[in-house]
């Protein structure tokens, strides 16, 4: 047995995205490697308590609340017993938490140094520097990531921002993209229409996403090109935008809407387009637009945060963000796909050779490795840091990191480590089990 690893994210299966995905695919290679792994996210409408995927990755669904987007409320302390008792349950040696806006993630890190396991981090997005948010989000960043063992950003823009945002040491910081499982996102020329130009567009409908610069695109490019269609899957706030743009531009049989659809039906969607469109605001990677070329779908994107880094220019074309930058990119490639300027038929297995989950693991290992060769700070030195945050934040942060650790103490009289029973190491299994909202 290798290191036993514990995933911490409030986003994560059954719902769809980035995040769960990487979640889910880099646990399963890890598994694969010999390295006992757990995740630990919130609880799902009924899906509580624990739960068994492929290989034998166990899920716990913590019963917290959820306040946006599926981030769980702050509960700061009154996870921690949860969490102690999850990680001795396990024997966990490191955890590993996702997402700079997760409640979850960020409170286990803090925890998880407490109790002095190892700890890293991925950042999987990017932030700016000026508005409220950005700033009260980079001050707890700040905070938590202080007494980080190792921090892993998915494109060299985001380690950029990450480092700047959290005020890193850079030789802490590692890039490791994400990826995909190839032979699932098979291309299908059958499923597409011969009669039009189908645009395909999965994403949650949000504003960083784009979905205003979408709305505004969509008619424009309905009255270029008559031969033209899209389809659009995800769900949101901005999804109400979309069907009163539909309804009063009458495009009805032009804009098919799906709504939400779960991470094993994207493959089926992507096969009935010819062009990825993907407006996106900010990102910082992409991980759909890989999943699109490997489909044979030619990429039209936003030139925006780490997106240049994902796909070889041959398969993609950019445009700033902005209204009429996107239709005459997004009109160009129509217009060059109608010629037959545009072959897709090798994408598949150019991007296969390019991202692999299995190497993605290998590298995180290599990170874990990593991390062992750093000694543990003791807690003065702990405090150092953490006061190190700021004027008034320093002190602040400096008397929560003495609450939790008086915390631990106290759990420790109260609910002694060796009363807490150990979980059996299961073997892992060798079907495979589609992480869908059925289970």
């Amino acid at each position: 047995m290798g290191y036993r690893i514990a995933m911490v994210s409030d986003f994560f299966f059954p719902q769809p995205g980035g995040i769960e995905s990487h979640i889910f695919q880099l646990s399963q290679r890890l598994i694969d490697l010999g390295h006992k792994v757990i995740v630990i996210t919130h609880a799902y409408k009924d899906r509580t308590g624990v739960r068994y995927l492929t290989n034998g990755l166990t899920v716990y669904y913590v019963p917290f609340y959820t306040i946006y987007r599926e981030t769980s409320f702050p509960s700061i302390f009154s996870f921690f017993p949860i969490f102690r008792n999850i990680v001795i349950r396990e024997g966990i040696e490191i955890v590993h938490g996702h997402g700079s806006l997760s409640s979850l993630c960020l409170e286990a890190i803090l925890h998880a140094r407490t109790m002095g396991l190892k700890a890293c981090f991925t950042d999987h997005s990017l932030f700016g520097f000026a508005d409220a948010s950005s700033i009260l989000t980079n001050k707890l960043l700040k905070f938590i990531l202080s007494d980080i063992d190792n921090v892993i950003c998915v494109s060299h823009t985001c380690r950029e921002n990450t480092v700047l945002r959290a005020v890193l040491d850079p030789t802490k910081v590692s890039v490791i993209p994400n990826a995909l499982v190839a032979e699932n996102f098979k291309p299908d020329p059958s499923k597409a229409s011969k009669d039009y130009i189908t645009i395909v567009v999965i994403s949650r409908l949000y504003y960083n996403k784009g979905i205003d610069l979408l709305t505004a695109v969509i008619p424009r490019i309905c009255a270029m090109h008559q031969k033209v269609r899209f389809i659009i899957a995800g769900d949101g706030p901005k999804a109400i935008d979309l069907e009163q743009m539909r309804e009063n531009c009458m495009l009805q049989d032009r804009v098919e809407m799906l709504g939400s659809i779960r991470h094993d039906q994207v493959r089926d969607v992507m096969v009935r387009g010819h062009i990825y469109l993907h407006p996106s605001l900010t990102e910082a990677f992409g991980t759909v637009l890989v999943e699109a070329a490997s489909c044979g779908l030619y990429v039209v994107s936003t030139k925006v945060g780490g997106v240049p880094e994902v796909l070889p220019s041959h398969m993609t074309r950019f445009a700033r963000p902005g209204e009429d930058d996107l239709v005459e990119a997004l009109s160009g490639a129509i217009i060059d796909y109608q010629n037959g300027r545009i072959q897709t038929d090798k994408f598949h297995e150019q991007v296969k050779k390019m991202y692999s989950w299995l190497d993605v693991a290998q590298r995180t290992e290599r990170v874990y490795d990593h991390m062992y060769l750093e000694k543990p700070l003791p807690l003065i030195d702990r405090l150092k840091l953490y006061y190190g945050c700021g004027q008034w934040a320093g002190k602040l942060f400096c008397f929560v990191m003495a609450i939790d650790y008086l915390l631990m103490v106290f759990l420790e009289w109260f609910w002694p480590e060796a009363d807490i029973d150990r979980a059996s190491d299961r073997a892992p299994r060798t079907h495979s089990i589609k992480p869908n909202n059925d289970e």
